[in-house]
């Protein structure tokens, strides 16, 4: 794996981290390659039960696409320009969105275009209050990729989504945090401590329950009542079966804080 992505894997957390602050951790080739495979590695390896994606340095999360790389592959007239969405953006996306373990965001500072998808695509946002979020797209005559075109609506709404992409500006960490795209705001200094904090108690909790959550809000999103409340069936009964639902019940009936197994 390239040095642009570090991938470090300590008591079921997997942290991934945007290694190119230099470059505001901007996404050259190289980079989108090793987060893919390190975001894909994350979601099938069963010893992982949460992600932390972050970034290193204070002034970025992540800037999107590398625009340095993209005028050289633009004037190269090469095929790499359009085909990294399919190639790149869209793997990361679904394997973060889809994959049955929390994903955390620490968001360090700036996320822009692919950066604020990436962002938008964990389930829990820990937001440093330097940060700020912009579509950026229509700024260099693009359209939305990275998933943001699904995920941003769902977060602040159809009204603003359209807003933020149209008119693309930076949306600054409280106000991120008044419209639900940071979960939660912390001062900078504590950033990094304060979302590794939060992403290792989910990853001492119930995988399968978390696992269920998120694929229960997922089809709720876009599914009727009725075949919401079929899908809650299924789930529950998955989550009831686990091993952590019978140590969560024993250890609440004995007044024990419950050590989760993640099965």
């Amino acid at each position: 794996m390239a040095d642009t992505v570090l991938y470090e894997l300590s008591d079921g957390l997997a942290t991934i981290t945007l290694n190119r602050p230099e470059a505001m951790n901007a996404l050259n080739i190289a980079t989108k390659v090793a987060l893919r495979d390190a975001v894909q590695a994350a979601a099938t390896d069963d010893a992982v039960r949460a992600v932390l994606l972050t970034a290193a340095g204070d002034r970025a999360f992540c800037v999107g696409q590398d625009l340095k790389e993209h005028i050289g592959l633009l004037a190269e007239g090469s095929t790499q320009v359009m085909s990294t969405v399919r190639e790149h953006y869209n793997p990361v996306v679904r394997a973060l969105t889809e994959m049955p373990k929390p994903v955390v965001a620490g968001v360090n500072g700036v996320a822009a275009g692919a950066g604020f998808g990436l962002a938008l695509a964990a389930d829990y946002r820990v937001v440093a209050d330097t940060a700020g979020f912009n579509t950026s797209f229509a700024g260099v005559a693009l359209t939305a990729d990275s998933g943001i075109s699904w995920t941003l609506p769902r977060v602040v709404g159809p009204g603003r989504a359209a807003d933020l992409l149209l008119f693309p500006r930076t949306v600054k960490a409280q106000e991120a945090y008044e419209w639900g795209i940071a979960n939660r705001l912390v001062p900078a200094a504590d950033l990094h401590a304060e979302a590794s904090k939060v992403a290792r108690a989910l990853a001492g909790g119930p995988t399968v329950a978390y696992g269920a959550i998120k694929e229960s809000v997922a089809f709720g999103s876009s599914h009727s009542l009725a075949e919401t409340l079929e899908k809650e069936d299924e789930l529950q009964t998955r989550a009831g079966a686990s091993e952590d639902h019978a140590i969560a019940v024993r250890a609440f009936v004995n007044k024990e804080t419950p050590k989760y197994l993640g099965r």
